[in-house]
């Protein structure tokens, strides 16, 4: 479970990298309501991840929490990385969207556990 609990943490790291790299100006649209959407689509994803990731590792659900944990890790590692360096990584965003982007991935994290937490206290 753990190689691939981080394999997994490691590959969402990276495609929400690329996902910010190739459309991030897309994310931080002016105005309330694209920033409402965000951040409901990061709990979305977030909680469904952590609903779903027992089965995406093929674990049992009590073991949920600690398989996300592991893949959480990385992620949130790489990515308080990236938002500390945020405009090193996106040159083309202004570097003061850096605390609305550690913000989404906290949301989107927090969601993944609190989802993985509802898992695993299902028989």
């Amino acid at each position: 479970m753990t190689i691939r609990a981080l394999g997994l943490g490691f590959g969402i790291a990276s495609a929400i990298f690329a996902l910010f790299l190739l459309a991030g100006p897309w994310f931080f649209v002016e105005g309330r309501r694209p920033f409402q959407i965000n951040f409901s689509a990061g709990a979305a994803l977030g909680l469904l991840l952590g609903l779903c990731i027992s089965r995406l590792l093929n674990v049992p659900s009590h073991q949920a929490v600690s398989a996300t944990a592991l893949a959480a890790a990385p992620g949130m590692m790489i990515m308080a990385a990236v938002g500390s360096h945020f405009a090193v990584f996106f040159p083309g965003l202004n570097p003061s969207l850096d605390k609305v982007f550690g913000s989404l991935m906290l949301w989107f994290y927090g969601f993944c556990l609190m989802g993985a937490l509802w898992r695993a206290r299902k028989p």
